[in-house]
């Protein structure tokens, strides 16, 4: 591999080293600070690394690894997520039990890398290495609270769910092979656009495929275990479930399906409309008897990847734009929502502060809080002058050009139902604190109030200046034509073997 191909890799070979000296500070010396410390100064670095990476692309590795624009779009996003989520996990952390709790940021350092491995691969290997290292440290961080039966079960439904979903995602990749001859995105997507008519292997392979990214994404009907785990898992790791590894699924089946070799599968994406559809809806629905705030994200996310979806289906007008500033608005408004019922959560006492009776006269106990609070889900919701609204609003634009008439009026149904349910729970922190009621929340640290008052900052300026983010976004294109490999010299020869 020459000099580019090693800055093309920067970020990973970052995480990577630094998941090692994180491990080696550990068995120095055991502490919370340290150990979060170096993990916050790993992320910044691996972010850092994105910009000499940036100007190599785009470039394919090897067989493995395609780095192009639309990489470094979504490694910053994810990297910026998950250093959001260290900084709202520190006080929560800490407080959780007496003994250091650094392998949790070891934890969080391991899914980091998976996720961003995932967001590079053109390969199902890469893929399903990337997915197994981040599903395999989520198991750990979802029952890191273990003194917490609903934590434990958590993990446990987290465990079967990934096991489920690997075993559709094998066979899946097992039958492509069988037909194609090959596991490379790049090389599927040629063989199939030279192919006329799609086979029994291929169709089955895409069915099979699609399942497991479905689970991953937790969108309609794949969906039944995505409350009980956000319920159950540590609030600053719901926002990472719903955010870093939603990110980077979504990504891997934006480079199957619109640059790989699922783009000819007309039956895959009638599917996948058929899923945005009862997604929106069913999301929706099922949010609307939520009592628990956590529970009632969990359904809204399902929600909103559907919405996602609507953009995914419209790839030849500008959905790729419209998913990409999207995935930046669920990015920024989610990790808020999360973070406020993180501060105002107390992890000793065995459960984070999710039901909506707790945040009753929260405008009166914790104004700035609740302020934020309802800021998230205005956005949430697609209210101006937020993020959420420009990113529905764009979401909505492609799905017109693409004239997908049943997927955008199931949106505008759905929209119309999650005004409902968020503005409920705004009604209920605005209403009176009962008489004798005392406010039991802990101490904000000064790390996660920075953080949610940054992400609420951007909730803002990007939902009125939107342009400073779609100019990088129209840069990241993975539809974009196919960089060349880079191999150990310049006059190497490459055969379709090696690339198998």
């Amino acid at each position: 591999m020459n000099p580019f191909g090693v800055v093309a890799l920067l970020p990973l070979l970052v995480l990577s080293a630094g998941t090692v000296v994180v491990m080696t500070g550990i068995a120095i010396r055991r502490s919370n600070f340290l150990a979060a410390l170096t993990t916050g100064a790993v992320m910044v670095a691996a972010l850092l690394a994105l910009l000499p990476a940036a100007r190599v692309v785009p470039m394919r590795v090897a067989p493995l690894f395609l780095i192009d624009g639309y990489f470094v779009f979504a490694a910053a996003l994810v990297l910026l997520s998950a250093l959001a989520v260290l900084l709202l996990s520190y006080g929560y952390v800490s407080a959780i039990r007496s003994s250091p709790a650094d392998e949790y940021y070891l934890l969080l350092l391991v899914a980091t890398l998976g996720a961003v491995a995932m967001l590079a691969s053109d390969h199902f290997v890469t893929f399903f290495l990337g997915l197994e290292t981040l599903s395999v440290a989520l198991l750990g961080l979802i029952a890191y609270s273990r003194h917490r039966p609903d934590a434990t079960e958590a993990a446990m439904k987290y465990l079967v769910l990934a096991g489920t979903s690997s075993a559709f995602l094998l066979f899946g990749i097992a039958l492509l092979y069988a037909d194609q001859g090959t596991l490379s995105f790049s090389l599927a997507a040629a063989k199939a656009s030279s192919t006329q008519g799609i086979g029994i292997y291929r169709m089955a392979a895409s069915a099979l495929i699609l399942t497991g990214i479905g689970y991953k994404l937790s969108i309609v009907p794949f969906h039944m275990w995505a409350p009980d785990v956000y319920d159950g898992a540590p609030a600053p790791v719901g926002a990472f479930v719903a955010v870093v590894s939603k990110l980077s699924v979504f990504t891997v089946l934006m480079r199957y399906f619109v640059a790989g070799p699922g783009h000819a599968d007309h039956a895959a994406f009638q599917a996948i409309a058929l899923f945005a559809i009862l997604s929106m809806l069913l999301g929706n629905l099922l949010a609307l008897g939520q009592n628990n705030l956590k529970r009632l994200l969990a359904y809204s996310s399902i929600a909103h990847l559907g919405y996602l979806l609507v953009a995914f289906l419209a790839p030849e007008t500008f959905g790729i734009e419209a998913s990409s500033y999207y995935l930046a608005a669920y990015a920024v408004t989610t990790l808020g929502a999360f973070g406020v019922i993180g501060l105002l959560s107390d992890p000793a006492a065995g459960a984070d502060c999710a039901e909506l009776e707790s945040y009753r006269g929260l405008f009166w106990r914790r104004p700035w809080l609740a302020g934020i609070l309802t800021l998230m889900l205005v956005s949430l919701a697609g209210i101006p002058p937020t993020m959420g609204f420009i990113a529905k609003a764009y979401v909505m634009t492609a799905g017109v050009g693409s004239a997908l008439t049943l997927p955008l009026a199931a949106l505008v149904i759905g929209s119309i139902i999650g005004l409902f349910y968020y503005l409920r729970v705004v009604v209920v922190m605005a209403q009176p604190v009962a008489a004798g009621v005392q406010a039991r929340f802990p101490r904000v640290r000064a790390s996660g109030a920075i953080t949610i008052g940054a992400l609420a900052i951007l909730v803002v300026v990007l939902g009125l200046q939107p342009a400073s983010l779609i100019a990088p976004i129209r840069l990241a294109n993975p539809r974009a034509p196919s960089p060349p490999m880079v191999a150990a010299s310049p006059a190497a020869p490459v055969s379709v073997a090696g690339l198998r």
